[in-house]
């Protein structure tokens, strides 16, 4: 497809202003926003190194919004699209951040605060304004993300449409007798040669490494006969993909077929339970229920799903005790799972997004069990 035009300076100032809005519904004085996701989301900027220096927007439903930025950085900030939509604040060394910081935060009210703030930060805030109180923002809007407009969606579908062509092309490699960590090499080459500009994850689990979800890729050599749980995703257009599929090398054996077609009933379940309304712990339970009734419930031992935007994994989350109601525009993962301790596991996950009536896959690879040699 043709590279999206970039977001632009009114994109960016919708996205303030209905972040500024829904802070003041859930009665905060407004958002403070660090360097991480949220930042990138909502101005476009991202400072080239993290560092100890104070950067923090400041968004309310009562001031312009507000990012204060070191000095020595305040080129970069100013270069980003949605810098003219903020009102430029900046810092030398030398000044104390947090008194810079005070006149942009309303004193006595309860702020939002980015999860990935450093505590250093937030105490230096909780000293120069003793009267204010602060929230994770997961806790305080944990939506804020979530629901996707037209543009962002056109993203994530490039996404996973470049996740499965790197499948397409990684089952034609040879998997038996390389080691887990070559197959992660291969997977991370593809992405980039797909459009990724960022890769986050190979996960490369071969034999009994498989049954541990998270397995990151070792020197473990691949055998004839190991079930491999292939796990692989990053950034494209500035969005995530993340797909799972499970192959066989060489024939499967009937143990792994019948573990595979009970976690892809799993998978389907949860994927028809998708529509708006639902809340996202009846995705989990609907896929924990074909796994839980086929035996193996305690071996499905991770939440179905996770949001996917701007990161990899974001709010919101599948997950029993998440009443959270499913809104047309987000998207997650569906991804059950059975690890056997010791001897294999087997994971299939695709991008879903809500839609009005239901749900639509960004990963529509074959789910069955493909045999590599």
């Amino acid at each position: 497809m043709t590279a999206p035009e970039p977001f632009t300076t009114s994109d960016y100032a919708a996205r303030m202003a209905r972040v500024a809005t829904d802070a003041a519904a859930a009665g905060l004085a407004g958002v403070i926003v660090t360097p991480g996701p949220d930042l990138v989301w909502l101005t476009g900027y991202q400072p080239t190194a993290i560092t100890e220096r104070l950067t923090a927007l400041v968004v309310s439903a009562t001031a312009e919004p507000a990012l204060l930025v070191p000095t020595l950085e305040r080129p970069d900030a100013e270069a980003a699209a949605g810098a003219a939509a903020v009102r430029m604040v900046d810092w030398t060394d030398g000044v104390d951040p947090y008194a810079a910081a005070a006149p942009l935060v309303s004193p006595g009210g309860t702020f939002g605060i980015s999860d990935n703030a450093w505590a250093m930060h937030l105490l230096g805030l909780e000293g120069a304004l003793p009267g204010t109180r602060y929230r994770a923002l997961t806790q305080a809007l944990p939506m804020m993300r979530a629901v996707k407009d037209a543009d962002e969606l056109v993203r994530l579908e490039a996404a996973g449409a470049a996740a499965d062509a790197t499948y397409l092309e990684i089952v034609q490699v040879r998997f038996a007798g390389r080691r887990e960590t070559e197959v992660a090499a291969d997977l991370a080459e593809l992405l980039r040669r797909h459009g990724h500009e960022q890769v986050d994850f190979t996960v490369v689990g071969s034999g009994p490494n498989g049954a541990n979800p998270h397995h990151e890729a070792g020197e473990r050599t691949i055998q004839d006969g190991d079930a491999v749980v292939l796990d692989f995703g990053g950034l494209k257009y500035g969005y995530g993909s993340d797909t799972t599929r499970t192959v066989s090398v060489g024939e499967p054996s009937a143990e792994l077929r019948e573990v595979h077609a009970i976690v892809r009933a799993a998978q389907q379940a949860g994927v028809d339970a998708v529509r708006p309304g639902v809340s996202c712990q009846e995705v989990d339970r609907a896929a924990r229920r074909v796994i839980t009734e086929a035996g193996y419930g305690e071996r499905f031992i991770h939440r179905t799903g996770h949001g996917i935007g701007v990161t990899t994994h974001e709010p919101p989350y599948m997950i029993e005790g998440e009443e959270q109601p499913l809104v047309p525009g987000m998207c997650f993962s569906v991804e059950p799972g059975i690890y056997l301790t010791g001897r294999f596991g087997v994971r299939i996950e695709d991008i879903v997004t809500v839609t009005e009536d239901g749900g639509r896959r960004f990963n529509n690879t074959d789910h069955g069990i493909a045999v590599v040699a």
